[in-house]
């Protein structure tokens, strides 16, 4: 028999191909979220509607309930996984926390990175976040036993998710021949990874008693430039885009929320050793370049109009930074 599976959210970019791919295999999955996801819960999944933040109300939910493992997509916060821990303690054998590959520290000590990395981001908040959730459930790991295994995707996406800054925003200006911000020169390194990719190594990890104490990365082993990501999405636009470099610290002035992403994240040079997911799950190797993903994704927003946001505000700052970058180095 298949485990008894718990999603804390289940229909985010990620944490959908999961879903998907566990009913594939025939896993008894659960999802708990608030049914407002864009994205629609994999088929043959049993929801359990409810916000994880209202502990009473999940806590009488679940009373009967236990599951073999618990997955938290969705905590930011230390008050987010201790309350986890009040919830699940006694109702799971295994415990995954879904972290962040931004909280490595930047720049990394070395390349590519292994799991041993410090963790450390002083500029980031949503990265600051999840190494304060880590903290604890390490200490839950050591001080009660909590069946911890953490989790650290690295940027991962979906047909959805445009890996440009502004998403829909980013195309649209690219088919419009509009200039398209790039951070520094563009020839810092980094992974994406497609999320069908991620779920096949996440699925090794479930009711692997081995995993539990240990923190895993899980990404894909291509490696591009910021210069060939955005190379790649002209490509499968067949528009050439008209790349403007600008450096992440200017970026930050005008823009708090993407210079932070750029200096805390984005900014640096960052691939990975999948060294230890392969290791517990060896039939685990990402099998889909960023070239068919942009395909993907400009297959998916050109189905339907409906589907093309253009941000105008953010549209504009974008042309202001462009403006301002300009006539600083007149």
């Amino acid at each position: 028999m298949k485990p008894k599976i718990l999603f804390i959210g289940g229909t985010g970019v990620i944490s959908s191909a999961c879903s998907e791919l566990l009913m594939e295999l025939g896993y008894d999955l659960y999802l708990l979220n608030r049914g407002i996801s864009e994205r629609p819960a994999a088929a043959g999944s049993k929801t359990i509607k409810a916000d994880i933040r209202n502990v009473k109300q999940v806590s009488s939910l679940i009373e009967k309930k236990t599951f073999d493992v618990v997955v938290d997509w969705i905590a930011y916060t230390p008050d987010h996984v201790i309350n986890d821990y009040n919830l699940f303690s006694s109702k799971t054998a295994q415990y995954i926390f879904i972290s962040s590959a931004s909280a490595y520290q930047k720049p990394p000590h070395r390349l590519p990175i292994t799991e041993t990395e410090p963790l450390i981001n002083p500029i980031w908040t949503y990265s600051q976040g999840k190494i304060a959730c880590e903290e604890k459930l390490m200490e839950l790991f050591r001080t009660h036993r909590f069946p911890v295994t953490i989790v650290r995707p690295s940027h991962t996406y979906d047909r959805r998710k445009v890996p440009l800054y502004g998403g829909y925003t980013a195309i649209d200006r690219i088919l419009k021949e509009k200039e398209i911000i790039i951070h520094g020169d563009g020839t810092s390194l980094w992974t994406l990874t497609h999320h069908k990719d991620f779920a096949l190594g996440f699925v090794g990890l479930l009711g692997r008693e081995a995993a539990i104490g240990m923190a895993y990365h899980i990404t894909s082993d291509e490696v591009l430039t910021w210069n060939q990501i955005c190379a790649i999405i002209g490509n499968a636009l067949g528009k050439e885009p008209k790349v403007i470099h600008i450096p992440s610290d200017f970026i930050a002035k005008f823009d708090r929320e993407w210079g932070d992403s750029l200096l805390g994240d984005k900014a640096h040079s960052m691939f990975f050793d999948n060294t230890r997911i392969k290791k517990i799950n060896p039939v685990f190797r990402a099998k889909i370049p960023f070239q068919e993903g942009a395909r993907e994704i400009v297959s998916w927003y050109s189905g339907d109009e409906s589907r093309k946001e253009v941000n105008v505000l953010l549209s504009g700052k974008m042309d202001e930074i462009i403006s301002r970058y300009k006539s600083a180095f007149k």
